[in-house]
């Protein structure tokens, strides 16, 4: 081969070797800048106020991953709860861009605007800028009762030496609903608990029967008649926006009409 030969050779793999290196690997992060226009709440003043940063992200990256980075590197005061951040123990719930939404589960990226708006949980008491307190939603969620009641105590808690059985087919009577993660969307989305402060909710509705439901509960009489009142089942006027926002599928509508039907038939049925 001729050196014209080897240098035109050359040349040729550099500019192939420049092209590999420049082009970007597969699934490679797209990175954009973000501005978060964020509803504080401050509880010295009793009142909201908004606030604006300006955050790059990735696609990769969420919303959650956005409010941190602005806590570490923006305004060290900003408030917000979570915890696993996988979806799983539902501390981050929030409102995003008008609807109620697990923080570590969307991505900005996804929702297709560069502007992010974040508010606080609706028909819950603020405690700081993103935080919201719970003891009311969490108090209806025990007035259902939402455990394993058996008719004998002794033997539930003292005597017991194996388990009480349970098929397949009795188990996916009620599974669905024991996926609640009690993030709070479902209840920040009913338009009737903002009509009536005193309505339970589809949360602790949705425990209500996927506790009775359970065949080896006896305690389904003791929770049917929590629910069946003005501020029970009656309330829920069927919007279905606890359903559509909940992050794991759980259906509390379904639920409740179920409660109905329980109630208006005397027998439980799917």
């Amino acid at each position: 081969m001729s050196s014209q030969q080897s240098g035109g050779a050359l040349q040729a793999a550099v500019a192939t070797e420049k092209i590999t290196i420049t082009k970007p690997p597969l699934g490679s992060p797209i990175k954009r800048t973000y501005t978060f226009r964020v509803k504080r709440y401050d509880p010295e003043r009793g009142g909201y106020y908004w606030r604006e940063y300006k955050i790059e992200l990735s696609n990769h990256e969420t919303v959650l991953d956005g409010l941190i980075k602005i806590k570490w590197y923006q305004d060290a005061t900003l408030s917000f709860r979570y915890s696993c951040r996988m979806g799983i123990c539902g501390s981050c719930g929030m409102i995003i861009n008008g609807t109620p939404r697990l923080a570590c589960e969307t991505k900005p990226y996804d929702l297709g605007t560069e502007v992010i708006t974040v508010e606080p949980l609706s028909n819950f008491e603020p405690i700081k800028d993103l935080a919201a307190d719970f003891s009311e939603f969490f108090r209806k969620h025990r007035s259902v009762r939402p455990w394993l009641i058996r008719k004998d105590e002794t033997e539930q808690f003292e005597k017991l030496e194996s388990y009480y059985p349970q098929t397949e087919e009795q188990l996916s009577e009620y599974l669905e609903f024991a996926y609640c993660i009690k993030c709070g969307l479902c209840y920040s989305a009913c338009p009737m608990v903002f009509l009536n402060r005193d309505y339970l909710g589809p949360q602790a509705l949705a425990q209500a029967y996927r506790w009775s439901a359970d065949n080896r509960d006896e305690g389904a009489v003791l929770r049917l008649k929590v629910v069946d009142s003005e501020n029970g089942i009656w309330s829920c006027h069927y919007s279905g926006t606890c359903s559509k926002v909940c992050p794991k599928d759980v259906d509390p509508a379904l639920a409740i009409n179920l409660l109905k039907n329980w109630l208006l038939t005397g027998r439980r049925r799917r």
